[in-house]
């Protein structure tokens, strides 16, 4: 009885390690873009089975990414404080282990998106985990602090995915989109930066509050953030959206500027985690009522 005890608290230990290699909880996030992209491209609501196939082969897809990146990172997470309690630092999985998982459920995403969605979600997909992989977690994120500035275009790519699953094209809407995504993610990042800068610095991250200091990267907060307002206010002409998403686009913009002001004027941990915990917010209430604003001039 004993062993066998330990075997199923063991199995259980290898199961909860291969979800925390996915990192669901971001993925979580970069699904939240999802749903309202493809509400949009077909202006109501797409079938349940559509939306399901696209969101599961897109968890697949971005766990995939994500484990993959814990592998790679595995040296330096041990280093770190807030990663210290990852899958491969503890020893619940081995290294093979890990690696084995990433690319089998890679492999399945692809398939998956490939025969229920279409080709190009597939591509899509794909192509955002080898961004991913090779140019940010193997190239940039070491070597330079433009390092989640560039890579954070791998977290963008799921409006094209949920754009493309519905129409099976890439058109200007999706790339505002995107663009909005892709301005977005380094004052969100950076502000967990500036939260865990000893860490990056003691795992010798060159992250931007570590090189460059907290001022300036309030500063860089700041132009982006006015970035992120503007292209989230494009979007209105080119997509032709209502006065519901106007408005929740110039008032999460606002404040979204506000706070990044606030870390700019007074860069503490504090200031920078209010504006982490608002810019999740922001995405989640710019796209959801993205989606509310379609369904209303659909008339749903």
């Amino acid at each position: 009885m004993g062993n066998d005890t330990v075997s199923t608290l063991s199995l259980r230990s290898k199961l909860l390690g291969f979800i925390a290699l996915m990192k669901l909880r971001v993925v979580e996030l970069l699904l939240i873009t999802t749903v309202p992209t493809m509400i949009v491209a077909e202006e109501g609501i797409p079938s349940v089975w559509l939306i399901i196939a696209t969101l599961f082969g897109g968890t697949l897809a971005a766990g995939g990414a994500n484990a993959i990146n814990m592998y790679i990172d595995r040296d330096i997470d041990k280093l770190m404080e807030r990663t210290k309690n990852r899958p491969l630092v503890t020893g619940v999985l081995t290294s093979t282990e890990a690696l084995s998982f990433a690319i089998a459920i890679e492999a399945i995403a692809f398939v998956w998106l490939w025969i229920f969605v279409n080709l190009l979600s597939a591509v899509l997909a794909a192509s955002a985990c080898l961004f991913y992989v090779f140019v940010y977690s193997l190239w940039l994120k070491r070597s330079s602090t433009s390092n989640i500035v560039i890579g954070g275009a791998a977290g963008a790519v799921p409006v094209l995915i949920g754009w493309s699953s519905v129409t099976n094209s890439i058109d200007w809407p999706p790339i505002i989109l995107f663009l909005v995504i892709f301005l977005w993610t380094p004052p969100h990042f950076w502000a967990l930066a500036i939260r865990y800068k000893d860490d990056y610095s003691n795992a010798e991250v060159p992250m931007l509050p570590v090189i460059e200091g907290t001022k300036v990267t309030g500063y860089r907060m700041v132009l982006y953030a006015f970035q992120v307002w503007a292209a989230s206010l494009i979007f209105v002409p080119v997509a032709d959206m209502g006065v519901v998403y106007l408005i929740t686009a110039i008032v999460m913009g606002a404040i979204f500027t506000l706070f990044s002001f606030q870390v700019m004027i007074n860069p503490t941990k504090k200031s920078a985690m209010r504006l982490f915990g608002f810019s999740i917010s922001y995405i989640t209430i710019l796209f959801s009522l993205m989606a509310v604003d379609q369904l209303v001039r659909s008339g749903f």
